[in-house]
């Protein structure tokens, strides 16, 4: 299948192209496409860049969409989504206001098929009378990796300050006691945002093979995440074989055993958890491994491959 999708979400289009599909991307400088992304591995399907001149002569048969603006990047094309072209739009966001009433922007939009990446967000978003269907992440496995030799708490988070209390990087001050390495896009921030919490160091925005790698050497993982959907970094920490503390907020709930780590809304029950896991390094592998069952059972990228086969038949089809 031709699937026509823009490059917005990397970690999530690095799963989309595990499928044995040819992937359509405009080049990076026309229509707000950025290009295909950097991949580092081999794919069963194709990558290809193609201009808007082919597609018109050759049309994909499902545009794959993720941000409203896209639907007039396809219109100037002369490919309507959902008209000239089956579509879908996959969600990957909670609402974020008017919850519960929270109205998808296209909801009753009958022709098209929204896609959730969580049955949280599934449930929390209005979308009317537009068909909708889930396909839970999945993650190709990195492969058990811990070594849990750094008595640290693993913090992954992208733009932590800007996003503040959506990633609970403001509950970072409950755990002053331990040590706090934290990583990704502007994570160097947060030593002045958190003058009060000298624990919390930057340890880098790395490249996915070496974070897998930096962050398997760390204790635990902290995933403190208030009001967003269930981050990549969270299932792949429990991949690797790290065990997890985990704020019990959207879909932690169904993605986290209690006995991989902590769960709680109790930000003091996962504090003691954490001491518990730094003082016992046999402890701290132990809940690790049950982490990472857990982990490839529900979000294998085997899985969510055919899930995605399934929606993208069901929507070519009508």
């Amino acid at each position: 299948m031709r699937i026509l999708l823009w490059n917005i979400h990397g970690g999530y289009s690095d799963a989309l192209l595990s499928g044995s599909h040819d992937y359509l991307y405009l080049p990076a400088d026309e229509h707000g496409s950025g290009g295909p992304p950097d991949l580092h591995r081999p794919t069963p399907g194709t990558v290809s860049v193609v201009t808007p001149e082919e597609l018109r002569d050759a049309p994909p048969d499902v545009v794959l969409l993720q941000r409203p603006e896209e639907l007039p990047l396809c219109a100037a094309l002369g490919l309507r989504p959902g008209v000239d072209v089956p579509a879908v739009f996959l969600e990957h966001n909670t609402p974020h206001e008017d919850v519960p009433d929270s109205r998808h922007p296209l909801a009753d939009r009958p022709e098209l098929t929204i896609v959730h990446v969580t049955h949280f967000n599934a449930l929390f978003w209005d979308c009317g009378s537009t068909p909708t269907a889930v396909v839970e992440h999945g993650i190709a496995d990195p492969g058990l990796r811990y070594t849990g030799e750094l008595a640290s708490l693993a913090f992954v988070v992208n733009e932590p300050v800007r996003r503040w209390r959506n990633t609970g990087t403001d509950l970072l001050a409950h755990f002053a006691a331990h040590p706090v390495d934290a990583f990704g896009i502007d994570a160097d921030l947060l030593p002045a945002a958190l003058p009060g919490c000298p624990q919390v160091s930057y340890a880098g925005n790395l490249k996915p093979e070496q974070l897998y790698e930096a962050v398997a050497r760390r204790r635990a993982y902290l995933h403190l995440n208030r009001w967003t959907s269930l981050g990549l970094s969270l299932i792949q920490s429990m991949m690797l074989g790290l065990p997890v503390l985990v704020l019990d907020t959207t879909e932690a709930t169904r993605a986290v055993p209690p006995d991989a780590g902590a769960l709680s809304t109790d930000v003091g029950v996962l504090r003691r958890e954490a001491a518990v896991l730094l003082a016992d390094p046999d402890e701290a592998a132990r809940r690790g491994l049950v982490a990472r069952e857990a982990a490839l059972e529900r979000y294998g990228i085997q899985r969510f491959v055919a899930d995605w086969d399934r929606v993208l038949e069901s929507v070519a089809s009508r």
